[in-house]
């Protein structure tokens, strides 16, 4: 059964037994992400409980629904492919789940954060909608708001045109995509995190990207293997830095922030100083820096452009 997130931000968890008393926030019905963060210390921050997030209008494919409100899904919108070829497994509590739609995706939100009202400039009915949430119209504007067609909504909810984009047909160009995870600049780390509340760093990538429709994969690894390697040296801003340690697999990911001078710099969801941030390689960085990539246009189309 398809169905689709109808809570501004979903985690995908591990299991329903791994959930902890501090992620309580997070399970209800409409998720309360900004919470939840803030009441975790920075090594709640870094459980491996969560295994990624999902936004607003997602689809899953349900594969079990436990009678103690969880489901298990596979998140079709986020490729794992070490973990399944239709996306990434997980679980999510029932009541952030809704019936699918067809066609999901006409717009994008395109502000940081904006919030979805019962009417144009009337009431809040959903705070919170994050950067890269992808919705439909369901009519023409009025005095600069939208209507959108919104899971678990039978009436139109309503966005200001200023927060909305349409989804490009051309493929973005690295330095849009660096622009808007430059936008993302003291979001605080989270492992699993997709939202401007908290993210990771193969997330801030996945988001980043996700903003134009394109669909990479979640997972740094995944992101390796479906991108396009070059040599050291012809990197340009936006392209991607990844690092591992000898014999081990891929282990982070970040945007190339400038060209390659003197030392290299990144733009990175760093989980040592639980922080995105810009920085210079240096040290073990600098140390365990493999490969560089590029999201070619030739592999965007690959990779599913919505």
């Amino acid at each position: 059964m398809l169905a689709a997130v109808r809570a501004t931000v979903a985690t995908l968890w591990s299991s329903p037994e791994a959930v902890r008393p501090v992620d309580r926030p997070a399970l209800g019905r409409l998720a309360d992400i900004p919470r939840w963060v803030s009441g975790m210390d920075t090594d709640q921050q870094v459980s491996d409980c969560v295994l990624s997030q999902l936004l607003l209008g997602e689809r899953v494919l349900v594969e079990e629904v436990r009678s103690d409100g969880w489901a298990r899904v596979v998140a079709v919108e986020q490729p794992a492919a070490k973990l399944d070829p239709r996306g990434y497994p997980g679980w999510l509590p029932v009541g952030q789940l809704a019936a699918a739609r067809q066609a999901e995706g006409a717009v994008v939100v395109d502000a940081t954060t904006t919030a979805l009202r019962d009417r144009p400039d009337g009431g809040v009915v959903l705070a919170g909608v994050m950067l890269g949430t992808r919705l439909s119209p369901a009519g023409a504007a009025e005095r600069g708001w939208l209507p959108l067609h919104v899971p678990g909504h039978d009436s139109p909810l309503w966005a200001p045109e200023r927060d909305l984009a349409p989804l490009p047909a051309d493929p973005p160009t690295a330095a849009q995509v660096l622009g808007v995870a430059r936008r993302l600049h003291d979001v605080v780390y989270v492992w699993g995190g997709v939202s401007t509340y908290g993210i990771d760093c193969s997330g801030l990538v996945h988001l980043a990207w996700r903003r134009f429709g394109v669909r990479l994969p979640r997972d740094a690894d995944d992101q390796a293997r479906a991108t396009t390697p070059l040599a050291l040296g012809e990197e340009r801003p936006g392209d991607l830095y990844f690092f591992a340690r000898p014999g081990r697999g891929v282990h982070h990911i970040g945007f190339v922030s400038a060209y390659p001078g003197a030392r290299r710099q990144m733009l990175h969801a760093c989980y040592t100083r639980r922080r995105v941030i810009d920085e210079p390689l240096a040290g073990d960085r600098a140390d365990t820096l493999v490969a560089v990539h590029r999201v070619s246009d030739g592999r965007v189309s690959a990779l599913g452009a919505d």
